[in-house]
């Protein structure tokens, strides 16, 4: 049975009886304490483990004081072997919950680390096409990656800090029945060393503020330069692309360095003024001890308790300073977490019929049940955005926004924190309201919206430019849920002509492909993406421009495989190429995204200015596809 990593139930519905597991996105300190709430069991094992590993500094110097005063001092050899092995016991005990705590401690980290990740992946999933229009990608990775690792270190730190606290109240009670006045420095030093350091930590805040938000602006450049790089190479830009990410680089590197510098001084005064307290230490002890109030063996366990306080307060400062970096991770995830799909259940969902007509709104655009329809425009953004709404998806007409502007300081970076704050609440109060009026798109005479989304999406495959390919199998990209015979996903990739794929993995299905498809050319990962959206079979295939990056020749075996494997379904495609047309049981002209004219390719070359003006260009644009024609 797996249970690690574990399972992670967040943005799912809950019912009454089991609410929602989602994580408390109210502040970031809220999301923090949820985190660690999630773990508070192991959190508090660890703790106990740590105490147990601090056994031997938290009693050693008092057992080595007794030892020193009854069995050499005193001269009994009896009291010092017993004292002796009784040192040796909690050394044994210290060294097994040692591994022990580690142990727990690096589980408790993952835990946090990958139950991120995995909650980032949900949210992924469950706000879809929505997430990219709120928030920006290198925001997202950035989330996934560095800030589920601070987390992670977050959880240990506390863990460790509760078991240090532990031992310094222990120590502090031990000191305080040896000497009122060493106990009572013992104990406040802690809390005073820990407040004379707490005014370095908002500057610290600040500047690591400015590195997270910097290294995410670097993610999201690295991320659209990868995605683009063969169309950078196609028209000469990768020298320009490449100097603004080395200048983003080198702006997030100062950012780095800054925050480095203030972390780097908040380690030093931590490291000076628990010397300070030492020397205090050892200076009062040894005027007690010349005064006859401390014997050798106290004095002895004096110094040992002030070598041994140091780590608690170096540990209580590392504690602030995590503390910090996991707010400003906590506030970006928040602002990741925070968001929810705009679309809301009907109360009465209908189910719909894949076989009647489609017909949408906006555009007047009817598409009869059962034949293959060409959506034609001039402008492919036209057509697109029809596509978006026959298969209900928001329009691309946002940007996301960013959390930060790294650049404001103070007041002015309030302010534009509030004012970010505002437009993305002003576009999920858009999108909220796009989705929750009729839509305008019927299908079988029922509005999609009337429709749960899920069955929406049985119903209605749009296949875009910008579907994506993930790294795994070629199986995997064909046949993602494993439903096909060997003999339906041969037949897929068939019809995509995509047979040369398989032929290029030497593993055949097994053949591994990159993230993103990088391994293979433009029109190889179009052609596979094709294949996976003619392998789901659904009973509306909508494909957008699903041969723009494949020679004439190979497009119009593909248009004559889909027109065969699609007969008697209903399949849309937008596309101005005529070797499409060719095949096309129905054309539909758009202009300024309004049906003007539709009919049969042929008399529409021959009655419709409009129509043979886009559809000639096609063809002066490309001369093989009217090679391929004839």
């Amino acid at each position: 049975m797996q249970d690690f990593p574990p399972r992670i139930a967040t943005f799912f519905t809950g019912s009454d009886d089991a609410p929602s597991p989602d994580p408390d996105t109210r502040s970031p300190a809220a999301f923090l304490r949820w985190v660690l709430g999630q773990q508070k069991a192991l959190i508090a094992l660890s703790s106990l483990c740590y105490g147990l590993w601090f056994l031997p500094q938290t009693l050693g110097p008092w057992i080595f004081g007794r030892a020193v005063d009854q069995g050499i001092v005193g001269g009994s050899t009896t009291a010092l072997l017993g004292w002796a092995a009784l040192l040796l016991l909690v050394v044994l005990i210290g060294s097994v919950f040692g591994i022990v705590s580690h142990t727990l401690v690096v589980r408790s980290w993952l835990v946090s680390l990958y139950g991120t990740l995995e909650m980032v992946t949900r949210k992924v999933a469950q706000m879809g096409h929505v997430l990219p229009r709120r928030s920006p990608t290198g925001e997202v990775l950035s989330v996934a990656s560095s800030d589920s690792d601070e987390f992670g270190a977050l959880t240990e730190i506390v863990a460790r800090a509760a078991g240090q606290l532990v031992s310094y109240l222990t120590v502090a009670f031990i000191v305080l029945t040896m000497s009122w006045q060493l106990g009572l420095l013992t104990l406040v030093a802690a809390p005073v060393l820990l407040g004379a350091a707490l005014p370095l930590l908002r500057p610290l805040h600040a500047r690591q503020q400015v590195e997270r938000s910097r290294t995410s602006d670097l993610t999201s450049m690295a991320t659209d330069i990868v995605a683009g790089l063969r169309i950078l190479r196609g028209i000469g830009g990768e020298q320009t692309f490449g100097a603004n990410y080395a200048r983003q680089s080198q702006s997030a590197k100062q950012a780095g360095v800054a925050a480095g510098i203030w972390q780097a001084v908040v380690e030093a005064v931590g490291v000076l003024l628990s010397g300070i307290f030492l020397v205090a230490l050892v200076w009062l002890g040894t005027r007690q001890v010349e005064s006859g109030d401390l014997t050798v063996g106290e004095l002895i366990t004096f110094l040992g308790y002030g070598l041994f306080m140091v780590g608690p307060i170096r540990t209580f400062f590392e504690l602030a300073q995590k503390g910090v970096r996991s707010l400003v991770s906590a506030r970006k995830a928040i602002a990741i977490f925070e968001q929810r799909p705009p679309w809301r259940p009907p109360v009465a969902p209908v189910a719909l019929d894949g076989s009647g007509a489609l017909h949408d709104e906006a555009s007047g655009l009817t598409v009869r049940p059962g034949i293959l329809t060409v959506v034609v425009s001039a402008v492919p953004e036209q057509s697109a955005a029809v596509a978006d709404r026959l298969g209900r998806y928001l329009p691309a007409d946002t940007e996301p926004v960013p959390l930060d502007d790294d650049e404001a300081k103070g007041r002015a970076a309030r302010r534009a924190r509030a004012a970010r704050a505002e437009e993305r609440a002003r576009l999920a109060a858009l999108d909220e309201e796009r989705a929750g009026r009729d839509w305008g798109v019927t299908l079988g005479g029922v509005d999609l919206a009337r429709a749960d989304l899920r069955e929406v999406r049985r119903q209605v495959l749009v296949s875009d430019t910008g579907s994506q390919l993930f790294a795994g199998t070629l199986q995997d990209a064909v046949d993602p849920h494993g439903r096909l015979s060997r003999e339906q996903a041969e037949h897929a990739l068939r019809v995509a002509n995509a047979e040369d794929v398989y032929d290029a993995l030497p593993e055949g299905w097994q053949g591994q492909l990159d993230e993103r498809g990088r391994g293979l050319s433009g029109g190889q990962r179009q052609r596979v993406v094709l294949a996976r959206a003619v392998a789901a079979d659904p009973p509306v295939l909508v494909l957008v421009e699903p041969t723009s990056a494949v020679d004439a020749h190979t497009e119009a075996r593909i248009a004559a495989r889909v027109a065969e494997t699609r007969r008697g379904r209903t399949t849309v495609v937008t596309t101005v190429s005529p070797l499409w047309l060719h095949h096309a049981d129905h054309v539909v002209l758009l202009h300024d995204g309004t049906v003007v004219a539709e009919g049969d390719h042929a008399d529409l070359l021959a009655a419709d200015d409009d129509y043979r003006h886009v559809v000639a260009r096609a063809l002066d644009d490309d001369p093989e596809t009217e090679e391929a024609l004839r």
